[in-house]
């Protein structure tokens, strides 16, 4: 029996059977460190939980028993250092294992994890220490990250302790010289010091696709709710290799290489890069027989544009994607080289998977799937009235009659936002589907990326998706422009892919695939070719960034 199955069950007979019966029960203390992690310690100390490859190609093994008695040690050495139950610390650590390490403490102290990305500049570190209260930085020593973290220190009113990871400066604590001087026993914490399962213990920064980023903060239950994402959307294997590809900074590595995984004891994969290489990537998939994967689209886009057939991928059972809706056309190209048919799903830093091609039902190419049996899920129109079948309209969860595991407590220090977000008995997810027939929901966009054209709405995603059919494109973002007459027109920004050239003849040809392979209308009238598209840090289109940029050079 697996360490989950204390808190639901682990067989389905199908799709109905799950969202019917699937349920977690947890008592009132759980805590995911001691609960799970020292639990496996004891009763599993020799089972591998991660293998950690340097960027210098350097690799450790850690077992459920190391990081027991690593989280003990940093536990100890940051609460003798100050840090207490409700403090509020940000780790900035890209893909150390003194992440995880961190983390696991942090839950056992009780004080409030902030995962943080390494691209922040002073700037961003003072909004985030000043709006989130932070009282603790736990930073690595690479590149110019503690540098900007000591700029931002006079403008930090809250910040009292930084803990410097593989490295030495002054006004620093050293994270590995005092951890190694702490006791590897830690007592759990009772009485007010201990934690109840509805306890705040993570906060994230989102990545601010639409401006400054928000405060997410969640409870203990969010480790919980990851047990759908990893046996039931993963579908890891106890004796195999998970990896997904994920920055520390941002949710997607909580959703894809802590919680979950290590509920259903797989070996988490860790893999340190500074630049993303395709065949780099592949050739560690292939040297790891990595047995279970998840990555963004963007990953996918790019392998299936490398000779994905020359690479010993054979090991490789199960593949999944999140964080934007994945073009069939991807789909399709992976299948043809790898057999595999890669599994969407869809959910936000608010909330853990909301809508999945789960592991009791067969999917289905292009959509984002069917409702977790955790969240009572619909799309309504403007009025919160439910769409009928094939009528575009808003995800929401409903939370009328009970708020569900893995759902966001609140955004931090803003009320108003979120009851912007969360009234009536629903939370809005900001997102556009349909649903069809058999209840799969049909990505169409965020409610502002929705264009407009002679009273034509058109979504991006289609075009998109058409586009990508076209092997002249790696990567593109459909916006809307604007027109004197149409109010909009729909714009492509096309990153070309190896062997394409731009120019007029190849805009006409992109034009022409576009109005055969969707309706006629939706095609883009203005086709512009960059290097890149902008992102944000978890390696989403900014296409905000770019609306923002055509305003002055489409202006009407």
């Amino acid at each position: 029996m697996r360490i989950f199955e204390k808190y639901t069950r682990a067989d389905y007979e199908d799709y109905y059977d799950f969202k019917k019966n699937f349920k977690i029960d947890a008592p009132e203390n759980y805590n995911f460190a001691f609960d799970v992690m020292d639990e496996l310690a004891d009763t599993k100390p020799d089972k591998k939980a991660m293998i950690w490859v340097g960027i210098d190609g350097s690799e450790k093994h850690f077992t459920f028993r190391d990081f027991k008695v690593m989280s003990n040690k940093a536990a100890n050495m940051l609460k003798d250092n100050g840090i207490k139950k409700g403090d509020m610390v940000m780790l900035i650590l890209k893909r150390r294992y003194e992440f995880w390490v961190s983390m696991l403490a942090l839950h056992k102290i009780g004080a409030i994890a902030i995962p943080a990305t390494h691209l922040l500049t002073k700037k961003d570190i003072v909004y985030r220490n000043n709006y989130g209260d932070v009282k603790a930085i736990i930073c690595l020593d690479e590149g110019d990250i503690a540098d900007h973290v000591e700029a931002a220190v006079p403008e930090s009113k809250t910040l009292e302790k930084l803990f410097l990871v593989k490295g030495k400066r002054e006004g620093w604590i050293s994270f590995d010289e005092e951890m190694e001087k702490a006791s590897d026993v830690f007592e759990r914490p009772v009485g007010d010091e201990g934690n109840k399962l509805t306890d705040p213990f993570i906060m994230f920064f989102t990545s601010g696709t639409t401006g400054m980023p928000k405060m997410v903060l969640h409870n203990h239950t969010y480790t919980l709710a990851h047990i759908q994402t990893a046996v039931f959307w993963h579908n890891v294997d106890p004796n195999g290799i998970h990896f997904t590809v994920s920055d520390s900074g941002w949710g997607k590595c909580l959703w894809g290489k802590f919680y979950g995984q290590w509920f259903a004891e797989t070996t988490v994969f860790v893999y340190e890069f500074d630049k993303f290489d395709p065949v780099a990537m592949l050739k560690i998939m292939e040297k790891y027989r990595i047995t279970t994967f998840c990555a963004p689209p963007t990953i996918y886009r790019y392998f299936i544009k490398e000779d994905l057939k020359s690479f010993d991928l054979s090991s490789l059972k199960y593949a999944t994607t999140a964080g934007e809706a994945l073009n069939p056309e991807v789909f399709d190209q992976f299948k043809a080289a790898t057999g595999i048919d890669i599994k969407e799903a869809f959910g936000q830093t608010e909330t853990t998977a909301i809508l999945g091609n789960w592991l009791c039902m067969k999917g289905q190419k292009g959509s984002l799937g069917r409702p977790s049996p955790l969240y009572k899920v619909d799309v309504v129109d403007n009025d919160g009235v439910p769409c009928p079948p094939g009528e575009t309209g808003e995800i929401i969860v409903y939370t009328d009659r009970k708020i569900p595991y893995g759902l966001f407590l609140c955004y931090y220090k803003d009320e108003e936002l979120t009851k912007e977000a969360w009234s009536n008995g629903m939370y809005h997810t900001g997102d556009l589907a349909w649903r069809d027939e058999r209840g799969y929901y049909w990505y169409v966009g965020r409610k502002d990326d929705v264009i407009k054209a002679s009273g034509y709405r058109i979504g991006p995603f289609e075009v998109e998706s058409a586009l990508m059919e076209h092997p002249a494109v790696l990567e593109v973002s459909v916006t809307g422009v604007p027109h004197p007459e149409r109010g909009q027109v729909v714009k492509a920004t096309i990153v070309l892919a190896k062997g394409y050239e731009p120019s007029d003849a190849l805009i006409k040809e992109l034009q022409n695939h576009v109005k055969t392979a969707t309706a006629p209308y939706k095609y883009p009238r203005v086709i512009e070719f960059v290097d890149q598209l902008p992102k944000t840090i978890s390696g989403k289109i900014k296409r905000y960034e770019i609306r923002e940029r055509d305003k002055e050079k489409y202006s009407v």
